[in-house]
């Protein structure tokens, strides 16, 4: 595996190939399987993430804490009454990234794309734009592939933990992943992908993670929202041609530095942020008691 964007970049051009076609060919010699055995493990994971994309855009379920739940289906209703401001699949790939993680708040069936936690961004954005554009099954399963190859690289360069990292490691990492994906998607090349990526890591350089209760509910199901419509946005800068004036690999580094810097208050132990609210207080003593 290419340990850095650039060398991965820099093999792409050199052979023509795409960053999908990479990360399959890897997959087929470290676990010593055939291509069609790859595409479907894919499509396995693509199953079940697509049905939690829809399971509750029309069917309301509460979380297990009952602190939150019934956001996808509102927003689907809204969608279906015409009235959003976002334009084209995004308003679809926010509500399938709300039901999605509904899904896993509920005790559902997820694929963590790269965490629980940010599990939403991913699917969201793929399935609404792969919809949108009449892509094929093994379109979208390619690009899930370069949406994987992309969190392996920032994972052993940086984290993809919100413990570790914040919340910039967890939503930022998955909204990179998912906007090097949709450049792959819409035919972009490899440099085009992670510029994307770097963009969107950059447009949360430094979000903490703050979970009200210690619970992945509060505030990180609207950070999965926010983390689709970062991913179609700096998919679409990249399309048109704008670049990332900070290489990939060095705001992946930036990002490491930066959640070093986050004091523990602000790494997933509910001890700052919104978590420390009088209402992110009350919201616990109803979750836990006194």
């Amino acid at each position: 595996m290419f340990r850095y964007g650039h060398e991965l970049a820099a093999h792409c051009a050199q052979t023509g190939k795409t960053i999908a076609e990479v990360a399959i060919e890897e997959e087929m010699q470290n676990s010593e399987c055939s291509r069609e055995l790859v595409f479907a493990k894919l499509a396995r994971r693509r199953a079940v993430m697509e049905k939690a994309c829809r399971a509750t855009l029309k069917q309301p379920v509460p979380s297990v804490s009952g602190l939150t739940g019934g956001d996808a289906s509102l927003l689907n209703s809204f969608l279906q009454q015409g009235a959003p401001l976002l334009g084209g699949p995004t308003a679809k790939a926010v509500a399938y990234a709300l039901s999605c993680f509904e899904v896993n708040t509920s005790m559902g069936a997820i694929v963590a794309c790269p965490t629980a936690g940010s599990c939403g961004i991913v699917p969201g954005a793929l399935f609404a734009v792969a919809e949108q554009l009449g892509a094929s099954d093994e379109q979208l399963l390619k690009a899930f592939a370069a949406a994987s190859y992309v969190g392996m690289i920032i994972a052993r360069n940086a984290t993809v933990s919100g413990a570790e990292g914040g919340c910039q490691a967890e939503c930022g990492s998955a909204a990179a992943m998912a906007a090097a994906a949709l450049v792959e998607l819409r035919g972009g090349d490899a440099e085009m992908c992670l510029s994307a990526a770097a963009i969107a890591i950059k447009n949360v350089m430094g979000l903490v993670c703050d979970p009200v209760a210690g619970l992945v509910e509060i505030p990180c199901a609207k950070r999965n929202a926010s983390g689709v419509v970062n991913a179609i946005l700096c998919s679409d800068l990249a399309m048109a041609g704008i670049k990332s004036q900070i290489p990939f690999d060095e705001v992946v580094s930036a990002m490491r530095k930066v959640g070093r810097l986050l004091p523990e208050s602000l790494r997933e132990t509910a001890k700052g942020g919104v978590a420390t609210t009088p209402t992110g207080l009350r919201m616990k003593k109803q979750v836990f008691g006194e």
